[in-house]
């Protein structure tokens, strides 16, 4: 598959001011950030467990590689530190119809609340257990019972498969969380990269469909916009070769996930071009050297316009997956306290 040569992204000229529109050009030709001496430590040890390029691979193979995830565990054995999971009160396996889920819950009495979570991987790789750390971490840090959804693979099942699979398991939630010791009238939704489009587009077909809303939406460096435009965007081009998360990479993520490139802008597959007034408010988590960088803050904008209450920040000299490596990267932890208090106040609220 051949990348389009590297021009303004349509989506981000349209609906920015020029000064906006030059700022954005300037970023997509600045040199790429470097990665603080934490994060430089993880993506060493992610070199050095040799992964193949994924874009070269095919969706089998792609799923056998090293990911960010073994290669924190590779860091902390090099530091002498365990490699426990942090621990919670209870993980339990289970299904929703024939959507693998796994319940985590805090420690102490419920009923508590509830937050369903999309794991990353473009919809193509990784797993409920390589996002196990990040779920664990939100469940200690908001005080909530996670639900961990492990959608079925693209491109076996085409987008929007998994967002539909997640809209499921919210639902289900919405009817059948007290079954598992939740609070099912407090659900939030949650996601990193592609499991964060997917969180974003339950709201929007809860909108569009009348059902039960999510009180809140956690969006860590989200990928909502599967265009061809968006491999365009400055941050893309700013981070065309970054680690773990290249520019090739995401359009074969976007090759393998979509039927066709041409519903590349049809908010079924990208949430950047659906009807965003109303939803519930929204946290943004950020990674500076990130291919998605500047989609997710266009996402942010749009929901901004439309009057829905954004918090949000950037986390500089980390990369997209930073936000699972808490036991060794600092801001990770940070990260996961500032999306956890918007999900506390959102389930005091």
């Amino acid at each position: 598959m051949q990348i389009a040569k590297p021009r303004q992204s349509t989506f981000l000229s349209r609906a920015l001011p020029m000064a906006g529109v030059l700022c954005l050009s300037a970023l997509a030709h600045a040199a790429p950030a470097k990665p603080d001496a934490q994060m430089k430590a993880v993506l060493d040890q992610l070199t050095a467990l040799k992964p193949k390029p994924i874009e070269k691979l095919s969706p089998a193979n792609a799923r056998v590689q090293p990911l960010p995830v073994d290669a924190v565990i590779a860091l902390l054995k090099k530091q002498g530190k365990s490699t426990a999971p942090e621990a919670v009160g209870s993980v339990r396996d289970t299904k929703v119809g024939n959507i693998p889920v796994r319940v985590y819950k805090p420690a102490g009495d419920g009923p508590f609340p509830i937050v369903v979570y999309a794991h990353g991987g473009g919809f193509v790789i990784a797993s409920i257990q390589d996002y196990d750390s990040s779920c664990r971490a939100l469940t200690n840090a908001a005080k909530a019972m996670v639900v961990s959804v492990g959608y079925h693979y693209a491109p076996e099942r085409k987008l929007p498969t998994q967002p539909m699979e997640m809209y499921q398991v919210t639902q289900w939630v919405f009817k059948h969380g007290d079954k598992w010791g939740g609070d099912k009238e407090r659900v939030a939704v949650a996601g990193e990269s592609a499991g964060a489009g997917a969180a974003t587009a339950v709201c929007q077909m809860a909108k569009a469909r009348k059902t039960k809303m999510p009180l809140h939406q956690l969006l860590v460096y989200p990928f909502v916009d599967a265009s061809r435009s968006a491999l365009n965007a400055p941050s893309m081009i700013r981070n065309a070769k970054a680690k773990p998360l290249n520019r090739a990479m995401v359009a074969w993520f976007d090759k393998h996930a979509l039927p066709s490139w041409k519903v590349g802008k049809n908010p079924k597959y990208s949430p950047m071009y659906g009807k965003v007034k109303g939803l519930p408010p929204a946290t943004f988590i950020f990674a500076e050297i990130d291919p998605l960088l500047s989609q997710g803050q266009a996402y942010e904008q749009k929901l901004k316009r439309a009057g829905v209450p954004v918090r949000s920040k950037l986390y500089r000299g980390v990369t997209h997956e930073f936000f699972g490596m808490g036991a060794v990267v600092d801001k990770a932890r940070q990260a996961n306290e500032f999306a956890a208090a918007g999900l506390r106040k959102a389930f005091k609220n």
